[in-house]
């Protein structure tokens, strides 16, 4: 086709509109809205079966009788059905057929206006038209105001403020998601309420989150109610209605008091943000207080409101005194770990403080984190694929003589091993120590993996034999991984020109 032929197309088909409403009211609709509306030649809205859509309603008064209208009926809404595709099957094909019918009319030159309330991109019903057609015919999107917008004006607070992160989650998650999602961010709204309103309010009471949730129904519509969402009958919800989880900046928690005091022992992985789980990241997040060893500290952002007790690395005890006794007059602490916090971490510290009068009442609970030893062997590959022994070389808080002994048990039983606080400026001696007991029972050719900073900005992950390993090469933050009698090394034709290092789970019988 010619310049010419494919400018004279362009004339000849009309143009698509997709129209965003706003959340229901008709005054909130915006000028340009209203303006494509009146210059349309067809106007187009999605309906249930019974014929009723929110959209026309919302429009009516610029709807005109010599539109023509496009009512596209959904053939399933959330019901069962017997087409041979299934729910998504019945739905592909309708979309198919609503835009072939919108398709006729802009071949016809017609102008088409699809208007759906909210915004048209934003869990519209619109888009689906939008995949099938922009593509071949001149569109504009007119944005809309949004009912996450118009329940956070309802509700007269803010959704976010300053680095606060909002998530918009769809209640038809699973549960466990919703839980997950809820407790590792800020702020939240979930939509698409309903009957899924049981599992969403489950997740918000799993996730700590029910006391600030708030609900909004049918904002800015005639029906409209808000509350808070502890307080809502299930049976009473219906889909145009909204979840609110608010700004903490802008609704802080209310004053504490002893009842509502507990320490929280957080493990932040062995570096930043990416290897938080979800519930510590909402652990950190809802705390009034965070005690730690001021580097970890450093790992977690700064939140406005919050209290921040850094310390030196060597006064577990007396971190952990702090922190139950600010939970004994009801603050919400979270004991900031690296790795794991029940891994040569604070977990320890804490429970055996807590153990003690006047702390056996403070409520404490020990969250999870990766540990190093298993943030180094992923680098690698799977050397700890079998059973396996974790071992501090650390003689800060036992003797040399029982970290011997311990060595050649685990290496006597073949198995492998994770050597944590390998060295420091003042320990020297113990890695050399450590080689020298280990190759009385392990090949030369032992594979050990040096794992420093891993996650870090100066992450290294190498492979060396039992024999070669340096001690000069090893410091406070490497990790050594030495493999069992079993683990192999290849390299792999990945491009990565890196070894592979991992452990079978099966051992050779006899």
């Amino acid at each position: 086709m010619s310049m010419h032929e494919q400018q004279a197309t362009a004339r000849a088909t009309g143009r698509l509109y997709g129209v965003g409403l706003g959340p229901g009211d008709p005054s909130l609709m915006t000028v340009r809205a209203v303006q494509v509306i009146d210059r349309a030649d067809v106007v187009a809205y999605h309906s249930a079966r019974h014929g009723r859509s929110i959209a026309r309603s919302i429009a009516a008064e610029h709807i005109r009788p010599d539109h023509i209208e496009e009512a596209l009926i959904y053939p399933v809404t959330t019901e069962s059905t017997d087409h041979p595709g299934g729910y998504r099957g019945a739905l592909d094909e309708f979309y198919e057929a609503a835009a072939a019918r919108l398709a006729a009319h802009l071949d016809a030159g017609r102008t088409v206006a699809v208007i759906s309330e909210g915004d048209p991109l934003f869990y519209g019903s619109y888009q689906h038209m939008h995949k099938r057609l922009a593509e071949r015919y001149e569109t504009e999107v007119i944005p809309g105001v949004t009912s996450i917008s118009a329940a956070a004006a309802r509700l007269g607070t803010p959704l976010a403020e300053a680095d606060e992160v909002l998530t918009i989650l769809p209640g038809t998650l699973p549960e466990e998601e919703l839980t997950a999602r809820l407790a590792a961010t800020d702020a939240a709204v979930v939509m698409k309420l309903g009957r899924t309103f049981p599992t969403v309010r489950r997740a918000m009471e799993r996730s700590g989150r029910l006391p600030e949730a708030r609900y909004v129904e049918r904002a800015t519509m005639s029906g409209e109610r808000t509350d808070a969402l502890a307080d809502i009958a299930s049976d009473t919800v219906p889909y145009f209605s909204v979840a609110v989880v608010p700004s903490r900046i802008a609704n802080p928690p209310a004053p504490a008091d002893a009842a509502t005091g507990e320490v929280v022992v957080v493990g932040t992985g062995p570096a930043g943000p990416l290897w938080l789980t979800p519930e510590s990241r909402g652990a950190l997040a809802s705390a009034d207080d965070l005690v730690g060893y001021t580097t970890y500290l450093d790992r977690v952002p700064v939140r406005p409101g919050q209290r921040r007790h850094g310390s030196d690395n060597k006064v577990e005890s007396e971190r952990a005194e702090l922190a139950l006794d600010l939970a004994r007059r009801g603050r919400r602490v979270a004991v900031v770990s690296g790795g794991d916090p029940g891994i040569f971490a604070m977990a320890t510290a804490v429970l055996e403080v807590a153990s003690q009068d006047p702390y056996r009442s403070v409520p404490v609970r020990v969250l999870p984190g990766v540990t190093a030893a298993n943030a180094a062997a992923a680098r690698a590959g799977a050397p700890l694929g079998h059973d396996y022994a974790v071992i501090s070389l650390s003689d800060r808080l036992k003797p040399w003589e029982v970290i011997a002994d311990r060595l050649r048990a685990a290496a006597g039983a073949d198995l492998a091993l994770a050597l944590y606080n390998p060295g420091s400026r003042s320990r020297t001696w113990q890695v050399a120590k450590a080689r020298e007991l280990l190759l009385e029972h392990r090949a030369p050719d032992t594979p050990v993996i040096l794992a420093r900073d891993v996650g870090g900005p100066e992450e290294s992950v190498r492979t060396v034999r039992l024999s070669d390993l340096d001690p000069a090469q090893v410091d406070m933050r490497t990790l050594l991984l030495v493999g069992s009698s079993q683990t192999q090394v290849a390299r792999r034709d990945d491009g990565t020109d890196a070894d592979v290092v991992w452990t079978p789970r099966r051992y050779p019988e006899g």
